[in-house]
């Protein structure tokens, strides 16, 4: 369904323009909202309108509010399976109840989504895998993702980030935002390992680093990250010693032999470790990648870049500890 169809879909139900739109932005990007943010998107000052709207969806039974933080807050989750259903999401994982971090959490990436309604914003698996593969041709194995697998399955699951992605008005840009949610990089090391093909067959591409208050202090290390996994090709020896070390690792990780001992030293920085995670999960395609130069020449054009954004709201009335989700 496209955007202005699930907008039509919902105010069909009784509601307005706004209320709509701001549903369907909801429903697709978080799941759960504050007050605020209603403002924020209709452009209308914090008031009876806005205590009007939430008592409706309370009453129609569209939306629970939970009470946190110095319990005068209020975060409220929409979950009617109508409504999704309405949007054609009717099994979005957003129905569901979460953990108050997680919720805040996705307050802030709703944030960031408000913040920028002139970008076209992807939301959903499908709707991700559509754009990249049918509209600019992308090769499905160059897309971020994850394989689970079981006994006798194996289910890929593309873009399981689960994060917002937007193409910008010039048709070519695209933003890719990454929620800072712990003061070093781990995880964000290997979200930038499962996007990095993508990023290679993207014209020009930013990623936006949402950054909350209390991490400040970490966006150093985040750089650190950014250029060490995408803008430093490793030299062919190393690489070739370096294919030789992961497959050895994961054929004998107790190995003593003197080689395998002194590429375990030299292999021991961050930037290996999540490239040995990566490379566990998709292969040797993972590390025949590092030899290109290519994203570090978009990096050093400006074509690609890292966009550190310090979130402009606070979030600690809602949870004094947020990212221990």
């Amino acid at each position: 369904m496209t955007w202005d169809e699930r907008v039509t879909a919902i105010r069909t139900l009784g509601l307005t323009d706004r209320q709509a739109g701001f549903l369907v932005t909801v429903m697709l990007h978080a799941g759960v909202c504050v007050g605020r943010q209603y403002c924020a998107y209709g452009r209308i000052a914090y008031g009876q309108k806005m205590h009007d709207f939430f008592r409706l969806l309370l009453t129609r039974g569209y939306a629970t509010a939970r009470t946190c933080g110095n319990q005068q807050a209020r975060i409220y989750h929409v979950h009617h399976k109508p409504l999704y259903r309405a949007i054609g999401e009717a099994d979005n994982r957003h129905r569901r109840p979460t953990t108050l971090p997680r919720a805040v959490e996705r307050l802030m990436l709703l944030d960031a989504v408000l913040a920028d309604r002139h970008l076209t914003w992807l939301a959903t698996e499908q709707e991700k895998v559509a754009h990249f593969t049918l509209n600019l041709r992308i090769a499905r194995d160059d897309l971020p993702q994850l394989t689970f697998r079981g006994e006798d399955t194996e289910t890929v699951r593309f873009f399981p980030d689960k994060l917002p992605i937007a193409l910008a008005g010039d048709g070519r840009t695209h933003v890719f935002v990454y929620l800072m949610t712990r003061d070093v990089p781990v995880d964000f090391r290997s979200y930038l390992e499962r996007h990095a093909e993508l990023f290679r067959a993207l014209p020009a591409w930013t990623l936006r680093l949402l950054v909350p208050r209390h991490l400040q202090a970490a966006v150093p290390a985040f750089k650190v990250a950014f250029r060490e996994q995408l803008a430093t090709p490793l030299r062919p020896l190393v690489l070739e010693e370096l294919r030789w070390y992961f497959h050895a690792r994961r054929t004998r990780p107790n190995g003593a032999d003197e080689r395998f001992d002194h590429a375990a030293r030299s292999f021991s920085a961050p930037r290996f470790r999540a490239l040995y995670r990566a490379w566990l999960d998709r292969g040797d395609p993972v590390l025949d990648a590092v030899l290109s130069p290519t994203l570090a020449d978009a990096v050093d054009r400006g074509t690609g870049h890292l966009d550190c954004h310090v979130l402009p709201h606070r979030y600690q009335h809602l949870l004094p500890l947020v990212g221990t989700a």
